[in-house]
């Protein structure tokens, strides 16, 4: 991978057997984190090695995902999934607190809060991702919403909420997962950017970010917290006391190794290319997808498309796409090319 700065040259390293226009569920992962997985998984099979290298990969991963928001690592916690680290914010909270919460949300950020609701009294109030910051008032202790809503690509107004959440002195919360990969986030101007590896970022599935500010780290409360959340792992294997590292890597939970193993080089793949580069390229084909539609340019790498037989179409001509909220919906990403632009349209057309 090294010397790789071009997405052209980053390209050899996907193997699509077709036209894939999914990555909104699943990212294809790189040859170099595949093969790495694969290595990891021979010598587990084998039991040629220990285990402490793979957790090294895990250190490394870390640090390349803060380096992708723009943090320290010591500001991002490590675990595998989404609605883990949303639901630590929300239990949290306190009693009676109000939360705001686009109403086509995620079910993963969505139900730890309405968790909360049926167990402290705090208050879910939902309303249209449009219609977010101005929903924030006074009275909201939290608004948790994605930066891009999985069903429709629509990319929230991120200056718009962040503004209102600090005129009101309300955290946001903000699921990446659909953003990170393919749009620059800077993770410092929200109190927690969380986000599951295995769709933009192309890492295997069991890999989640946590990157969460100095306020938010003091008030949440590390419920899950075992060895790996130790002040020093190493020393973390048995008895009391309590002995937490005192940054971020308080709320990490113990690392599913093989998944991480395949995670660094996947990740360190795409800080060398760029997200911004990522970005111009996968927004160019989800704009001409669109134009073959008639359809105006939109900011999203996500193409939400309101004819339930599209996907079908696309699956006769062996175009994998998906069907969600009874539209298609292609998501376009680095390993994809206008020749498979164009092969769609003509699926589509046909």
């Amino acid at each position: 991978m090294r010397g790789v700065t071009t997405i052209a040259e980053a390209r050899e390293q996907w193997a699509p057997e077709g036209v894939y226009l999914n990555t909104a569920s699943y990212g294809l992962p790189p040859r170099d984190g595949f093969e790495a997985m694969q290595a990891a998984l021979t010598d587990w099979r084998g039991g040629r090695t220990s285990w402490e290298h793979w957790g090294e990969a895990s250190e490394a991963t870390r640090a390349a995902f803060a380096e992708m928001v723009g943090v320290p690592a010591t500001r991002v916690a490590i675990g595998a999934t989404v609605s883990e680290f949303v639901g630590l914010i929300a239990a949290s909270l306190p009693d009676g607190a109000r939360v705001i919460v686009p109403e086509e949300e995620f079910t993963s950020t969505l139900f730890p809060f309405l968790v909360q609701q049926e167990q402290r009294r705090v208050t879910v109030t939902t309303v249209p991702a449009a219609r977010l910051a101005g929903a924030i008032d006074a009275t909201t202790e939290v608004v948790a919403f994605s930066a891009v809503q999985m069903s429709s690509g629509e990319v929230a107004d991120l200056d718009a909420i962040v503004t209102a959440a600090r005129h009101h002195g309300a955290q946001t919360v903000l699921d990446a997962t659909q953003a990170c990969g393919w749009m620059p986030i800077d993770a410092g101007r929200f109190d927690a950017v969380i986000c599951a590896g295995y769709k933009w970022l192309t890492l295997p599935r069991g890999t989640a970010f946590m990157a969460v500010g100095d306020e938010l780290q003091q008030s949440v409360v590390p419920h899950s917290a075992g060895w790996y959340a130790g002040a020093d792992v190493h020393r973390s294997y048995f008895g009391p006391p309590l002995r937490l590292a005192t940054d971020a890597r308080r709320f990490d939970t113990s690392p599913a190794w093989f998944s991480w193993v395949g995670a660094q080089p996947a990740l360190e793949l795409l800080n060398q290319i760029g997200v911004d580069a990522v970005y111009a390229h996968d927004v160019a084909l989800a704009n001409r997808f669109r134009a073959g539609l008639d359809m105006g340019p939109s900011n999203s790498a996500i193409v939400s498309v309101s004819d339930a037989g599209a996907a079908q179409r696309l699956e006769r001509a062996g175009i994998v796409a998906a069907l969600r909220g009874g539209r298609m919906r292609a998501s376009w990403h680095l390993y994809n090319t206008e020749q498979d632009v164009d092969a769609a349209l003509d699926a589509l057309a046909a």
